[in-house]
């Protein structure tokens, strides 16, 4: 990390899956942050269901397949790979974001398509390869629920949309006492969210005591829309950044050169 990005003494609060924020982590720690984890959201393999087999059965039909998030990417290819289902050749791959497009990479699938700028559904969809798509099989992988514009966008262009809903998002039992003594200790100034859903269960999660120090702490986020969600408004100060490590790491350099 560049000098002017030093996080000496920054207290920051992580609040991915656990086992997602070892990079960021590693970026911060080496900055000088206090990292404290506290996981707002838990990410677990879909139950088996009939849904899931066929989608994942019919992968030959398809003509591209689309991986909305890094753990779509990961638990997608090992259902996948549970079903001794080999990745056909001809399905072309797309991902919203790098760290999705790099987890493909990891598992030998061809260079994805992606977005260069905003790492978004709607910028997926604003790349030229998804344009004429009228009458061909899509299939997206993704988690239960979530957004549908990926599906609007492409029937509204002719293409025949499946799922495969390979895992589901919880609430965890994440014990929130331990936060909360560092924050009266003065040790936590930022926390960093990564999706609307996290933000929401973190600030249910921390309670009344939590809640009443969210003004005089930063928020970074990596996406427009979860700046605009009202938990974000009682924060203090919101921020966002570039998706990645080395973005978020300076982005909360801003936060430790104007305290």
């Amino acid at each position: 990390m560049n000098a002017a990005h030093s996080l000496q003494g920054l207290g920051v609060v992580l609040t991915r899956p656990v086992g997602a924020a070892n990079e960021l982590e590693l970026e911060l720690s080496a900055a000088g942050a206090r990292v404290i984890h506290f996981p707002a959201l838990d990410v677990k393999p879909i139950d088996a269901s009939p849904a899931l087999d066929a989608a994942l059965a019919g992968l030959a039909k398809q003509d591209m397949a689309i991986f909305v998030s890094a753990n779509a990417a990961r638990l997608g290819l090992e259902a996948l790979r549970a079903r001794k289902i080999a990745w056909p050749r001809h399905v072309a791959v797309a991902a919203i974001g790098e760290a999705t497009a790099q987890a493909l990479r990891n598992s030998g699938l061809p260079e994805a398509i992606t977005p260069t700028e905003r790492f978004d559904s709607e910028a997926l969809l604003e790349r030229p390869e998804l344009q004429a798509v009228a009458g061909r099989n899509i299939i997206v992988f993704r988690g239960e629920g979530g957004r549908e514009r990926l599906r609007e966008g492409l029937e509204s262009r002719g293409a025949r949309v499946t799922y495969a809903e390979c895992y589901k998002r919880s609430r965890p039992e994440t014990d929130p006492a331990p936060l909360l003594a560092a924050w009266a200790r003065g040790e936590v100034q930022v926390v960093g969210v990564l999706s609307s859903e996290t933000l929401e269960n973190f600030v249910e999660m921390i309670g009344p005591e939590g809640r009443a120090k969210l003004s005089a702490t930063a928020l970074v986020v990596t996406h427009e829309s979860i700046a605009r969600h009202a938990d974000a408004k009682r924060f203090g100060r919101v921020l966002v950044s570039p998706p990645g490590a080395a973005a978020l790491a300076a982005a909360m350099s801003q936060i430790r050169e104007t305290k």
